[in-house]
């Protein structure tokens, strides 16, 4: 029995299970994923808000209505975001490339040649044709010692770490939004108590002009008076330039121009903000969070290159296949005795390459090394995140209580003031000031 007769009697599940057979070997080493010394709970001390696994989203942490159409123009918008969802879709594209050369490749092909020859003693050329149809599998790589599968493997984890980048990035840009909206706030407000502080001022240099022109004042409060309506004026310079720098900000994380059809935003002090964050969760949560899931896949395609890299050293197996028909007469190409095979296997055993394998090696054991320590540092940095935000919950209540109270003091003392004035027991100077 031939060869070719063999072959045709070789069943899609036969060759299927011999593959798997011969792609049963992997070098990669076995993960096992660093445990950071992390206390196993938040600190005691924050204030118990609920218990939950998930937090809040952006909707339910920002209640103004301004803040949120910013943050979904941002998220339409923002050309981070953009490059991060592209990335992902470029890493995606690199796995199925990778993925696909776990598989054969076959390919068609039809042809015709059409050629002359010298004719040989005295005889003339002759003209040869020949028509061509096959169907092949080139240089399809028997995966004995697991590369091709690591290489596969090594693209997922980095595809997978790309999609949690690109979730983080989410996370970031809502964050930044906020900021940037509460900066502009901050800046607007002071900008507009700078604007009355100075009319207050401006009051006050005019009042102390008259009293010295009736002989009542001299020029030292002239010259007092003066200097506070000129540091008035460039505190609003500053405020002024420190309201358009965060106007500039906030456009240029929305990605377009502000729309005038955005909803009035809150003043500060009536912000609704979800503050409290749950405390007494287990410190394990924190695996959760797209960064350090961004982190652990890049552990992992770093540790698959290190067996890619180790099944660099053995041999490989490649096979080259082409079953088809040729015939000098298209009419008869499929007809009689016309077909035609060829089974080219192949073995690639690596001898001396100046040390090159070895080298790829030790730098995919340091970079897998170095994504060990990347982890650790992204799991130390987001418990780090979590605590100081459960201590600002804990303490910025009573700090706005404090200050709070600085606010009504200094009210009380305007209107007492006011009071003193009208009744003529202080002046006005001492009123506005």
């Amino acid at each position: 029995m031939t060869v070719f007769h063999m072959m045709k009697r070789i069943k899609y599940p036969a060759v299927a299970a011999l593959l798997v057979m011969l792609t049963g070997c992997s070098l990669t080493p076995a993960l096992v994923m660093p445990k950071p010394s992390l206390p196993e709970r938040y600190p005691s001390w924050a204030v118990e808000a609920g218990r939950q696994e998930n937090g809040p989203g952006w909707r339910q942490m920002f209640g103004d209505p301004r803040l949120q159409a910013l943050i979904e123009l941002a998220l339409a918008n923002n050309h981070d975001l953009r490059l991060a969802m592209l990335n992902v879709d470029a890493v995606r594209a690199q796995y199925q490339i990778q993925r696909s050369d776990r598989l054969p490749a076959l390919e068609a092909s039809v042809g015709r040649v059409r050629q002359r020859t010298a004719g040989e003693a005295g005889l003339p050329g002759t003209v040869q044709t020949q028509s061509t149809v096959n169907l092949g599998m080139t240089a399809f790589e028997v995966d004995l010692f697991g590369r091709v599968r690591a290489l596969s493997e090594a693209a997922f984890a980095r595809y997978m770490a790309s999609e949690y980048g690109q979730r983080a990035a989410h996370i970031t840009l809502v964050a930044a939004v906020a900021e940037a909206y509460f900066a502009e706030r901050l800046a607007e407000e002071q900008q507009r108590l700078t604007v009355q502080t100075l009319e207050g001022w401006q009051q006050s240099l005019d009042l102390t002009r008259k009293l010295k022109e009736g002989l009542q004042g001299n020029a030292l409060d002239l010259a007092q008076a003066e200097g506070q309506v000129a540091v008035a004026e460039a505190d609003l310079a500053l405020r002024t330039r420190t309201l358009l720098q965060a106007r500039n900000r906030l456009v240029q994380l929305v990605g377009s121009p502000l729309p005038d059809t955005l909803p009035h935003g809150l003043p500060l002090e009536q912000q609704a903000v979800q503050l409290r964050l749950p405390a007494g969760l287990p410190s394990e949560l924190l695996v959760r969070r797209p960064d350090i899931r961004q982190a652990e896949q890049v552990l992992i395609a770093a540790n698959a290159d290190i067996g890619a890299a180790r099944a660099a050293f053995f041999p490989r197996v490649s096979l080259t296949a082409s079953l088809g028909f040729a015939s000098s007469s298209m009419g008869n190409l499929f007809q009689g005795d016309q077909r035609v095979w060829s089974f080219t296997p192949q073995l690639t055993q690596p001898l001396f390459q100046g040390g090159r394998l070895r080298a790829e090696l030790r730098l995919a054991e340091v970079r897998k090394s170095v994504a060990v320590v990347e982890y650790e540092k992204a799991i130390q940095g987001a418990f780090r995140e979590v605590a100081d935000g459960l201590a600002g919950s804990a303490t910025y209540g009573r700090q706005l209580a404090a200050q709070q109270q600085v606010v009504t003091s200094a009210g009380r003392r305007s209107y007492l003031s006011r009071l003193r004035y009208q009744a003529g027991q202080d002046s006005r100077l001492e009123w506005l000031d």
